[in-house]
């Protein structure tokens, strides 16, 4: 199964279109597409596998899992070095201030 094969078929399982993938994941419209005859950068692969909750290593074909192993973390939400996503994309700087003050109560 190629790489486009396993996207496909991922994005199907979750009712998401090619395009809803690569929109989600910040690519070009069709990049995805284009991955029947070309390789993919590392960079979009990672997008996409993360919009999909899945492996970059399930993309390629190096495992059979298709979901990633996810067990609850717990991070400081004041820690700089962490970053925080939300549907596989960065939260803006100004919506981080906006949820902790949420949380703080403010």
């Amino acid at each position: 199964m190629t790489v486009l094969e396993r996207v496909k078929k991922l994005a199907k399982k979750q009712g998401l279109s090619l395009q809803t993938v690569a929109e989600r994941a910040g690519i070009g419209k069709n990049s995805i597409y284009r991955w029947s005859t070309k390789t993919p950068s590392t960079g979009n692969l990672q997008k996409v596998a993360s919009v999909l909750n899945t492996s970059v290593a399930f993309l390629l074909g190096e495992t059979n899992n298709e979901s990633l192993d996810i067990s609850k973390k717990e991070v400081d939400i004041e820690d700089e070095n962490v970053l925080m996503t939300f549907d596989g994309k960065p939260i803006p700087e100004e919506d981080m201030e906006i949820i902790k003050r949420l949380l703080r109560g403010k």
